[in-house]
């Protein structure tokens, strides 16, 4: 837009002289953590402390077998760096392959150039969909407006003049403008703003806070109880030596260290997988969130629709000519010089001709008003926009033939004449209409599958457009949306209108404000949807950040993508289908495996509570937990985390891991109680009795096994077998390191047989009692 003699800007040699000033715009903080914060946060965790002080009083004991649990949480470590360093390598490298350019003038040329590149001074120009990326001077503008609601949380758009400042954080909703560069880098106003603003939005994750309240809650417990369970156990006369070794496998038993490796471990490798489908993925979390949303809202064009229009009619009325009615489409397009879907069109349709026509003034498309206009020296000015926000009412043709146009689909422009003055981004005064034009959007080609699909998994479709609703109903209907024609013109909603109510009976809105987009998705959350939301112009960027989930174009606007959780940079809408699966594969098959984890947590919590009352040794140490941990539990949920399983997510994460953790927790317990009583009447040694508990246990844990291993398949029952078949084989080959006795003796079979015969119908029956208890539906 600027003429580069006018502003030639900064010369290569003044460039260099501000970057040896450190007059540079810094790059953003990259979205993913660093290297050292994903080291330390691996490493120093507050169950890696409290193992660390557990294995310091078994090296006291001189136990050192006892300490192999350390093995574990060595592995676990540096699995969970290792994968996480792996999804930051992934993620970085498509953020900077997509981040935002700035276009500057230097030596009188344009450049595009990265966003740390920029130094104090640089002449940028930016334009409609851009984010501002420093704070600078208006130099030049073309009706350039910006929401600034970063800065001061209000969204109504700013016109910016001349003279006027920019700031960093803002986007451009309409207009083009040259600007100065004034502020960079950590000089910036608003600097730390930015920031947030090109950040990702925080994603509520159901299977984060959950596993974060586990750790919070076993934190308090778990010490306390240790410290308590020593106490009393030397009180009994007990050797320290036990009475150590006791309580460390009573706390070790507590930790479901494993859960937070395979819960991070899940979401690293999908987001690997998803990078690799050229889907950027901002944070972990909202892998998750999409998976749980039940009702997507659609932006139209650009995400239904390719976003390329073009021309089919046009129509000149009040005695023009159609050519003289195209020389001034010609004309008013190439003027407003707009790069949105609809400028394009028009002006690859209709050529400027040559004339004496001098622009005098420009109001640029707003979402908001709907409409653009330009002001001629010689007294005329010509408006283009949406039919009803130019003119109250039409003739009864005019109004069948635009009724005819939107039922089939096509967008209606009006375009009307004016002899007064455009001034204040207000409607011009006494409107003449002198025709309209027609244009046609084709439906993506993977739009009605992805739709289809969508539909069939119980995900509600809503399709919220500024265009006008019989349009938008009609793409809706050619792309398989159900319920198209529960439509409605928000343009003619009354300002008390309960928007809570009005979603539950609409799925198509049309002539939707930028503000109401926002008040629709706030309504659908209220009535407690989870929303997922689509777009890629700065008219959806008050919804997309206000939704659950946001799903961005890679060819979406740059305000639109610095605030989307997704950035599906292939722009195939279709593309969400992986992302939803993925999604679904890492809830459900961690909720699947979860209660494995916690089944260990909770029958050596209610273990060690028992125990503090009980004169007896607690009946476990250290070493016989690793077989329970490690086959039982650890390696068969890595396979299991790994399943294919897409099945809609139903019911509240912790509810759904607790039924079957209580139930196989609660068998545990009532196991080792049984058998502690049989032991004491018939004198058993305690490796007699911590040989059978621990057989017990792992029989139980089969059973947890095989229930949450459903649907079975032969690689299940292949594992299983597996597994039972190497548990049995440390009995038989691996007792004295894992301080377990002969398991072939008469007096302890006639025992166990007749307790792993019960454990089927002990587990089934507790877990239908968990599941009243916790109301599990």
């Amino acid at each position: 837009m600027a003429d580069k003699n006018t502003y030639p800007g900064l010369s290569f040699a003044e460039v260099e002289e501000r970057k040896a000033r450190g007059e540079t715009n810094e790059a953003l903080e990259p979205m993913t953590r660093s290297f050292k914060q994903i080291y330390l946060e691996n490493s120093l965790t507050l169950f890696n402390f409290i193992n660390l002080i557990i294995a310091s009083f078994v090296i006291y004991t001189g136990s050192y077998k006892n300490l192999l649990f350390l093995g574990v949480i060595v592995v676990n470590t540096t699995i969970g760096i290792y994968q996480e360093l792996r999804a930051k390598k992934n993620i970085d490298e498509l953020t900077l392959l997509n981040q935002a350019k700035a276009t500057v003038i230097r030596n009188s040329q344009k450049y595009e150039i990265a966003q740390d590149e920029i130094v104090k001074n640089d002449l940028i120009e930016i334009k409609r969909g851009h984010q501002v990326m420093v704070d600078g001077i208006v130099l030049e503008t073309r009706g350039i407006e910006c929401d600034e609601s970063q800065l001061t949380g209000e969204a109504d758009a700013i016109l910016k003049n001349t003279g006027d400042k920019v700031f960093s954080g803002s986007f451009v909703v309409s207009g083009t403008a040259l600007i100065e560069a004034t502020h960079v880098g950590k000089n910036s106003y608003t600097s730390k703003l930015t920031m947030e603003a090109k950040g990702s939005k925080k994603v509520y994750s159901e299977l984060v806070h959950t596993m974060k309240r586990i750790i919070r809650v076993l934190t308090f417990g778990i010490i306390p109880i240790g410290a308590i369970l020593f106490i009393t156990s030397r009180f009994s006369n007990m050797d320290v030596n036990q009475a150590i070794l006791g309580t460390a496998a009573a706390v070790i038993g507590m930790i479901p260290e494993g859960l937070i490796l395979l819960t991070s471990v899940a979401l690293a490798i999908s987001v690997i997988r998803l990078t690799q489908r050229r889907v950027l993925v901002k944070t972990m979390g909202s892998i998750e969130t999409l998976a749980r949303v039940d009702i997507l809202c659609l932006d139209k064009t650009g995400t239904l629709t390719s976003g390329e229009l073009k021309v089919t009619d046009v129509t000149a009325v009040n005695g023009l000519t159609t050519e003289e009615f195209e020389v001034i489409i010609g004309h008013v397009s190439h003027d407003l010089n707009e790069d949105n879907a609809t400028g394009l069109a028009l002006m690859s349709n209709f050529k400027q001709k040559e004339s004496d026509w001098e622009t005098a003034h420009i109001i640029p498309f707003s979402s908001a008003r709907k409409w653009s206009a330009v002001e001629y020296g010689h007294g005329e000015s010509f408006v283009m926009g949406a039919p009803e926000y130019l003119f109250d009412s039409f003739s009864e043709l005019e109004t069948q033939a635009m009724a005819k146009a939107t039922s089939n689909g096509l967008r209606v422009l009006a375009v009307a004449k004016t002899a007064t003055s455009l001034s204040n981004q207000t409607l011009p005064n006494s409107l003449e209409l002198i025709g309209f034009i027609y244009l046609e959007d084709e439906i993506r080609a993977e739009a009605p599958q992805t739709l289809a699909y969508f539909m069939k998994q119980d995900v509600e479709i809503c399709i919220i457009s500024g265009d006008h609703p019989q349009t938008v109903a009609q793409i809706a209907r050619r792309a398989g949306v159900s319920e198209a024609d529960q439509m409605i013109d928000m343009s003619k909603l009354p300002a008390e209108t309960d928007y809570r109510e009005l979603v539950k009976t609409h799925r198509i809105y049309g002539r939707v404000s930028p503000e109401q987009k926002r008040s629709l998705v706030e309504a659908l959350q209220a009535n407690g949807r989870t929303v997922g939301m689509t777009g890629d112009g700065v008219n959806d960027i008050l919804a997309l950040k206000k939704a659950d989930c946001s799903i961005v174009m890679e060819n979406g606007s740059d305000a639109a993508k610095g605030i989307s959780n997704f950035v599906l940079l292939d722009s195939n809408f279709d593309s969400m289908v992986g992302v939803v699966l993925e999604g679904r594969k890492v809830v459900n098959n961690i909720q699947r495996v979860a209660s494995l984890y916690l089944t260990k947590t909770v029958f050596s919590i209610i273990l060690a509570v028992l125990f503090i009352f009980i004169a007896a040794p607690y009946p476990f140490q250290p070493i016989q937990l690793s077989p329970i941990s490690s086959l039982t539990v650890g390696i068969p949920s890595f396979f299991l985390a790994l399943r294919p399983n897409v099945a809609p997510i139903k019911g509240r994460f912790l509810k759904n891991v607790l039924e079957p953790a209580l139930a196989s927790g609660v068998s545990v317990v009532i196991y080792a109680m049984i058998i502690l009583i049989i032991g004491q009447q018939f004198g058993w040694t305690y490796n007699e009795t911590s040989t059978i508990t621990v057989w017990m246990t792992g029989m139980v844990c089969y059973v947890a096994l095989y229930y949450v291993s459903q649907p079975f398949n032969w690689k299940i029952g292949l594992m299983i077998a597996t597994s039972i078949s190497l548990f049995l084989a440390l009995f038989i080959f691996g007792g004295k390191i894992f301080a377990l006795d002969n398991l072939f003796q008469w007096h302890l079979a006639v025992v166990y047989i007749p307790l792993m015969i019960s454990a089927i119908p002990l587990f089934y029956g507790l877990k239908r009692l968990s599941r009243k208890i916790l109301k599990v539906k």
